[in-house]
């Protein structure tokens, strides 16, 4: 009885584990295939039969990308743009999820719940109205239309509220009778406190800014203000096809994204389910 016990917890394990590295692999693949087709000639891309593996190491994809193109500039040009938009995002999240979280004033309510229906528009609603602020502002080509629009975030204010819920709020009020001031409060108890929460954050808006494609496609004119993922579609033409080069410019492309996951990987798990804690 013992062992008939044990194979049905035994199987159900080996499945299991067996259906979670089939998922991981359908995940990797496509990503590997990224990274070995940058490192293959043009040529050899689309041969038959199909290789996941270059024979050689072919560099000259990643030469074209950095020499013929205005990759750099692209890179730098996400960079500065991904980074603003995060950190004015976060600080404008944990200000008001903060108001929200410990604060009492009139129609604290509907007002959040005003923040958080603006979840339900989707983008498409408010691009034009964006544009037209844009071009009367005269903005337009520049990082403040790629970046201001974009630094008030609702899922921002709703995980900071939330998260903040959490925090007691007899630790604030002693702060108070020691003297502290609300912006000494805020910096030094709320904001090390929050740290998980920055994080979820921080990665969430540091990707989407990172991948966004439609907005500089509506603002941007001139090449020097591309960002990566508007210009490596450039490199693709009728009269021009550098899949290679594309294939590199896109493996480079994920590194600061990687880079940021793996950094708050810890906090980013711990933000998330702090959430849940209070409603």
């Amino acid at each position: 009885m013992a062992q008939r016990r044990l194979r049905g917890p035994l199987a159900v394990r080996v499945l299991g584990n067996a259906w979670l590295i089939a998922a991981v692999a359908a995940t990797l693949v496509p990503f590997l295939y990224v990274i070995s087709a940058s490192l293959m000639p043009n040529d050899t891309i689309f041969s038959v039969p199909f290789r996941l593996f270059p024979r050689s190491l072919y560099l000259d994809n990643y030469a074209y990308l950095v020499d013929e193109t205005g990759f750099v500039r692209w890179f730098l040009n996400s960079g500065i743009i991904a980074l603003a938009r995060t950190l004015l995002a976060i600080a404008l999240s944990l200000s008001a999820g903060y108001a929200f979280a410990k604060f009492e004033f009139r129609f604290k309510k509907l007002l959040f719940g005003l923040v958080i229906g603006t979840l339900t528009l989707p983008i498409y609603v408010i691009l034009i109205p964006l544009f037209n602020m844009m071009t009367t502002l005269g903005w337009t080509d520049t990082y403040w239309a790629l970046i201001l629009p974009f630094t008030a975030q609702a899922i921002g204010v709703f995980l900071a509220r939330q998260y903040m819920l959490t925090i007691p709020t007899e630790l604030i009020e002693a702060a108070r009778i020691d003297g502290a001031s609300e912006w000494t409060i805020f910096r030094r108890i709320i904001v090390p406190l929050s740290q998980p929460t920055i994080a979820v954050m921080g990665i969430l808006f540091f990707t989407a800014s990172w991948n966004d494609y439609l907005w500089p496609l509506i603002t941007v004119t001139s090449s020097s203000m591309f960002t990566v993922s508007l210009g490596l579609p450039a490199l693709i033409s009728p009269y021009n096809q550098h899949y290679g080069s594309l294939m590199a410019g896109s493996f480079l492309g994920t590194l600061p994204i990687i880079v940021i996951f793996l950094v708050f990987q810890k906090r980013f798990i711990a933000g998330i389910l702090a959430g849940s804690l209070k409603g």
